[in-house]
C-alpha cells in the first residue's frame, strides 16, 4: 500500500495533490474509475487494494445502499446497511467521498450548473406511461419509504441465539408438509429444536432463569440517537405521504362528481331520444290517419248545398301533430297566452275541437254552454236547450254533445251556431217531440215515442236555422260523463246507469247497471257506497284556496275502443265491460275515493279520483303500473305516450314525463284559482277553473 507523509489535516489542501510524494485519495478514486480495461490482474489488485480503505467506509456504502430511493441527506456514523456494492450502485450514488473530516462538494471540485439556461429552457410533456404519473408517486419515488430504516433496525436489534427451529413450527402451523416423497424432511438441519436435557437427579441446585434477549445487545448513544432521528424523519414523510393521499383522494372525489355530471347529461340525452323516438311514432301514426281520411274523403260523395251532421271519429284516440299556425311556433313553452271570460262561476266542463277552432264550455251554474272561436278569442254564441247545468262535453270537429243535470243528452251541430238564433228564449225547455216533423210525401206527423220510451230524437224542420240535431232522453238523473266514436255513443249518470246509444237512430242500444255489477262481483268496494241506492254525494277534499264541493257524480268518466268499455265510479273501482253482452267483466281496485276521470289506450288506463292519486293500469294484467300522489284531489287528467297532464286541486297544472320520470307544474299567466278541467292537443292545450276563466296554453 502507498505510504503517506504525515501532515496537519487543517492545514493541507484537499485538492492539492503535489503536497504528498504519493497519490491522493482522489487521484486512487479516478485511476480505480477512469483507468483503461488493458491492465493486468496483477495491476487489478493493486489497484483495488489501494482503493479499499478509501470506498470501503461506513459512509461510502450507506450512500451506496440509498442510491436507488435518491436520500439526499447524508447519514453520519452508520452501520453498514448492505454488504455488497456493485458498479452500478456506485455510478447512481452521489459523490461523497470522505478526505480527513471534511467530504469533497460539488464546489470543491468546481462544478457549475447552468442554471440559466435551465431556467429558459423548455420542458416537454411526458409521453406514455410517465404522462400518467401522479405526484403521490413521484413523491415515493423520490423520498425514501420507511421500511428500509425499518428494517435496518429490526436487523440492529435481532440477537445471536442458538436454532429454535421456528420454520418447522410455521409450516407445521400452516397444515404444510415437512418431509418429501422420499421421507426426507423438507426442513434443513438447522430448523430442527435441539432441546438441552435437564438432569433433576441433583438435589438443592436452582435453577437459574433465562435472561432477556435485550440485555445481550448493546446499541449505544449514537445508534439509539440515530434510530430516532430515522423515526422522526419517517414520522414527517407518513405525514406529507397522508397529506398527498388526501388530495388524491380529493382529486377522485372531484373526477367521479364531473363523471357523475357527464353520466346525468349522456342519460338526459338518452331520454330526450327516447321522447323523440316516441313522438315520431306517433307522428307516423298520424300521418296514416290523415292519409286514410283524405282517401276517404276524396271517394264520399259531396253534398249540394246542404249541410248534413257527420259524426267523425274521436280526436281522444288522434296521434300525431295537429296543425298550427305558424306564429304558434313563435309562443314559448308552458304559457297561457290568452285568456277567456265570460262565466260567472267555476268552469264544470270544456272541450274544443281543433287548435285554434272551436270551444265550448260550461260553469257549474250554466244551462247553455258557450262557444267560442279559439282563432279570434271571441263569442260565438250559447247553445239553448236544456234545463239544468251543464256536466260532460264532448266536441269533434263541428259535432258537439253535452250531458245536463236534466237528464238529456243534446246533439249540436256548431256550424249552425248564430249570435242572434236559438231555441225559444233564454232557459225555456224545447224538446223535439214537440216539433212536428214533415214527411218525405209532404205529410206532417207527430213524432211517436219508441217501445222503450226514449224518444227518437230528429232535426228540427228547418235544419239551417237551429244548432240543436237531436235529443237523447233516458236517464232519470245528471248525466255526468259521455264519450262517442263515430256513431256510437255511451253515456254515465247519476242514476247508476252506463247507457249506450246509436246517435244515427237516436235510441237507446244497451244499458248496463253498476249497482247489479256490484252487486255481482266478488271484488269488494268502498263500505257504503254499493248500498246508497238513493242519491249519491260526498265532500272534496279541500282545494289549495281552502274551498271545496258536494261531489255528486256517480260516474267519474267512460270510454271505449272497439267492444272494450272502461267506466270509473264512485265506490273508487274502474271496470272493464264488454259491449256486446253488457256485462263488466274486470274490477280493478285501489282508489279509495270515487273516480273523477279516466283515460285508457293500447297498453294502459289512467285513472284520477278524490283520493289524490293518478294510477296507471296495466290493461295485460291489471295491476297498477304506477301511482302518481298529490296533495289535492285530482279532477281531470289526459296522457300521451309521453306525459300525463293532470288537475290536481292547485292553481298550477300538473305536468308528468312518463319518460324520465319528472314532475312540472304550468303557472305562467295560469288561472288565480286550482284547476277543474282541462283538455289538449299536440302543443295546445284549455284549461278551466275555479277562476270563472278559460285559459289557453302553449306547450
Amino acid at each position: 500500500m502507498t505510504s503517506r507523509t504525515s501532515h496537519d489535516p487543517g492545514q493541507r489542501n484537499p485538492l492539492d495533490t503535489t503536497s504528498a510524494p504519493g497519490p491522493s485519495r482522489l487521484e486512487l478514486v479516478q485511476k480505480a474509475l477512469f483507468a483503461p480495461f488493458n491492465h493486468k490482474k496483477s495491476d487489478s489488485a493493486r489497484i483495488l487494494s489501494d482503493l479499499a480503505p478509501v470506498i470501503m467506509t461506513p459512509r461510502i456504502i450507506n450512500s451506496a445502499s440509498t442510491a436507488n430511493s435518491r436520500q439526499r441527506q447524508a447519514v453520519e456514523n452508520g452501520t453498514v446497511g448492505r454488504t455488497r456494492v456493485d458498479f452500478a450502485t456506485l455510478g447512481r450514488a452521489p459523490l461523497r467521498l470522505g478526505m480527513g473530516s471534511r467530504r469533497v462538494t460539488s464546489r470543491d471540485l468546481e462544478v457549475m450548473e447552468a442554471t440559466e439556461e435551465l431556467l429558459h429552457a423548455e420542458v416537454p410533456e411526458p409521453d406514455g406511461v410517465a404522462s400518467n404519473v401522479s405526484l403521490l408517486r413521484g413523491f415515493n419515488a423520490t423520498i425514501p419509504s420507511a421500511e428500509q430504516s425499518r428494517t435496518r433496525r429490526r436487523q440492529m436489534r435481532n440477537v445471536d441465539a442458538p436454532h429454535l427451529g421456528l420454520k418447522k413450527l410455521g409450516m407445521n402451523a400452516r397444515g404444510l408438509l415437512t418431509e418429501d416423497d422420499d421421507g426426507h424432511s423438507v426442513t434443513s438441519e438447522d430448523d430442527v429444536v435441539m432441546v438441552p436435557r435437564i438432569e433433576t437427579g441433583r438435589k438443592g441446585k436452582k435453577r437459574r432463569g433465562r435472561e432477556s434477549l435485550s440485555t445481550s445487545k448493546l446499541l449505544g448513544k449514537e445508534e439509539l440517537s440515530r434510530q430516532k432521528k430515522e423515526i422522526l424523519r419517517d414520522k414527517e414523510n407518513l405525514h406529507v405521504r397522508r397529506s398527498l393521499i388526501h388530495n388524491e383522494i380529493a382529486e377522485i372525489t372531484n373526477k367521479i362528481e364531473a363523471l357523475d355530471v357527464i353520466r346525468e347529461k349522456l342519460e338526459h340525452d338518452l331520454l330526450k331520444l327516447q321522447e323523440d323516438e316516441l313522438e315520431l311514432d306517433d307522428e307516423l301514426e298520424g300521418v296514416g290517419e290523415r292519409m286514410d281520411f283524405e282517401q276517404a274523403a276524396g271517394r264520399s260523395a259531396k253534398a249540394n248545398g246542404t249541410q248534413s251532421v257527420h259524426v267523425p271519429q274521436s280526436s281522444r284516440r288522434r296521434k300525431g301533430p295537429s296543425f298550427l299556425p305558424s306564429e304558434h311556433n313563435e309562443l314559448p313553452p308552458g304559457v297561457a297566452f290568452m285568456t277567456l271570460e265570460s262565466h260567472s262561476a267555476p268552469i264544470a266542463a270544456l272541450d274544443f275541437s281543433e287548435p285554434y277552432g272551436t270551444l265550448v264550455s260550461a260553469s257549474q251554474v250554466e244551462s247553455q254552454p258557450i262557444v267560442w272561436d279559439l282563432f279570434s278569442g271571441t263569442q260565438m254564441g250559447r247553445l239553448k236547450g236544456h234545463t239544468g247545468p251543464i256536466k260532460c262535453i264532448q266536441v269533434e270537429d263541428h259535432v258537439c254533445l253535452t250531458g245536463s243535470e236534466d237528464g238529456a243528452i243534446r246533439l249540436w251541430d256548431l256550424r249552425r251556431v248564430d249570435n242572434e238564433d236559438g231555441w225559444g228564449e233564454e232557459g225555456e225547455f224545447v224538446t223535439l217531440s214537440d216539433v212536428a216533423e214533415e214527411s218525405e210525401d209532404g205529410e206532417v206527423e207527430a213524432e211517436q215515442p219508441t217501445s222503450n220510451g226514449i224518444r227518437n230524437g230528429k232535426a228540427p224542420v228547418d235544419e239551417g236555422e237551429q244548432p240543436c240535431a237531436r235529443v237523447l232522453e233516458g236517464h232519470t238523473k245528471a248525466v255526468t260523463s259521455l264519450y262517442f266514436e263515430d256513431d256510437c255513443l255511451v253515456t254515465g249518470a247519476s242514476d247508476k246507469t252506463l247507457r249506450q246509444w246509436d246517435l244515427t237512430t237516436g235510441q237507446c242500444v244497451m244499458t248496463m247497471d253498476i249497482l247489479w255489477a256490484i252487486s255481482h262481483s266478488a271484488a269488494p268496494s268502498i263500505p257504503g257506497i254499493a248500498a246508497s241506492i238513493g242519491s249519491f254525494a260526498v265532500p272534496t277534499p279541500p282545494f289549495a284556496d281552502g274551498s271545496w264541493d258536494m261531489y255528486e257524480d256517480f260516474v267519474g268518466g267512460v270510454q271505449f275502443w272497439g267492444y272494450g268499455l272502461v267506466s270509473g265510479s264512485g265506490d273508487g273501482a274502474v271496470r272493464m265491460w264488454d259491449m256486446r253482452t253488457g256485462q263488466a267483466h274486470r274490477t280493478l281496485l285501489g282508489h279509495t275515493e270515487p273516480v273523477t276521470c279516466l283515460q285508457f289506450d293500447e297498453l294502459h288506463i289512467v285513472s284520477g279520483s278524490l283520493d289524490k292519486s293518478v294510477r296507471v293500469w296495466d290493461l295485460r294484467t291489471g295491476g297498477v303500473f304506477e301511482t302518481l300522489k298529490y296533495d289535492h284531489a285530482v279532477t281531470a287528467l289526459q296522457f300521451d305516450t309521453r306525459k300525463i297532464v293532470a288537475a290536481t286541486g292547485e292553481n298550477g297544472i300538473k305536468v308528468y314525463n312518463r319518460t324520465s320520470m319528472q314532475h312540472s307544474t304550468l303557472l305562467t299567466n295560469g288561472h288565480t284559482h286550482p284547476v277543474q278541467r282541462l283538455r289538449y292537443m299536440d302543443r295546445y292545450m284549455v284549461s278551466g277553473g275555479r277562476d270563472a276563466t278559460v285559459k289557453i296554453w302553449s306547450l
